[in-house]
């Protein structure tokens, strides 16, 4: 075979003929890290349905979007329809347990899991629903895609999302006897591997870290991605964007359809100085996913700029 040919055939195993598929072997969008053709494409009983923001319609998406995909240790409670039981929303349960039923009664749900059937929104139904079937002191697990049961959605209520961040794990044992050390050990090596993380008061899903010797901002913004795109192409031009002295609008990642904005602060920031300025920002992005007027061509720049550092994470 020719090396024309060769190229050719490698070009068409790994760039989709249509535009906006997905080629076989790029990675699935269903974020589960197999290539396409072993997941959502495999016609061998692999996950069939995608869904690009399964937690649309759901009070505080944004915040569930980050207690999933990069806020260590957090809770809230969950208003289930129907019934008086006790849920918990998690960040991560030990062992990435889809779910745990307390002695109690109370159910944890994690969100951090291991499986990935292409909707996490009827994963969390589904486990939920095995869950309150399940005895108490179990842990539940999904195994397999749950079909075409309810959505999360469907099973909570509208209040708001009330999210506590924690300090780490100790959470998980706080009402637990340690007799013999086993459980703070490994609470030691959780703990050990958590960014600290703080949510920014009053801002819906904005969170700060510090990772190392660096401090992020990482803000789940839950609008349109491409309003979002727009509105922060017009505010880098206006120099608008900044939240505090020397910090930097470092790109943008993507997760389960909604747009995650990242800043770079300047060490010692720390997450109480970034409420005020975070909240002006609400108020400047709001008015600019508002404007009617067609982006200028330095604002055209500063938007093809942003989506070229964006990062699809889910």
């Amino acid at each position: 075979m020719g090396k024309k040919s060769r190229q050719l055939n490698r070009t068409s195993a790994t760039s989709p003929s249509t535009p906006g598929a997905v080629g076989p072997r790029q990675p699935c969008p269903c974020g589960s890290g197999r290539r396409y053709k072993a997941c959502h494409g495999s016609e061998d009983g692999a996950p069939s349905v995608y869904v690009h923001r399964p937690f649309e319609g759901l009070r505080g998406e944004a915040d569930v979007v980050a207690l999933r995909e990069f806020v260590p240790a957090a809770t809230a409670p969950l208003e289930l329809l129907g019934s008086d039981r006790t849920v918990l929303l998690c960040s991560l349960l030990p062992a990435a347990a889809p779910a745990l039923v307390r002695e109690d009664g109370t159910i944890w749900l994690g969100l951090q899991v291991q499986h990935a059937y292409g909707d996490p929104s009827r994963d969390l139904a589904a486990v939920l629903l095995k869950a309150l079937d399940a005895e108490p002191g179990t842990m539940v697990g999904l195994a397999e895609a749950p079909g075409d049961g309810p959505r999360l959605q469907d099973l909570v209520g509208s209040a708001p999302l009330d999210v506590t961040v924690h300090q780490g794990f100790d959470y998980w044992v706080a009402d637990l006897e340690d007799s013999d050390g086993s459980m703070a050990a490994a609470l030691e090596q959780a703990n050990d591997a958590a960014a600290p993380t703080q949510r920014v008061e009053d801002v819906e899903a904005a969170y700060w870290t510090s990772v190392g010797n660096r401090e992020y901002l990482r803000w789940v913004l839950p609008h349109d991605e491409e309003l979002v795109l727009d509105a922060f192409a017009r505010l880098h031009v206006a120099h608008a964007e900044h939240l505090v002295d020397d910090d930097r609008l470092i790109g943008m990642f993507r997760a389960h359809g909604l747009a995650v904005p990242v800043w770079d602060l300047p060490l010692g920031t720390g997450a109480e100085v970034l409420a005020e300025p975070t909240a002006r920002l609400v108020t400047a992005l709001t008015e600019a996913m508002e404007s009617v007027t067609p982006l200028t061509s330095e604002e055209r720049a500063a938007r093809a700029g942003l989506a070229s550092r964006q990062l699809t994470i889910r």
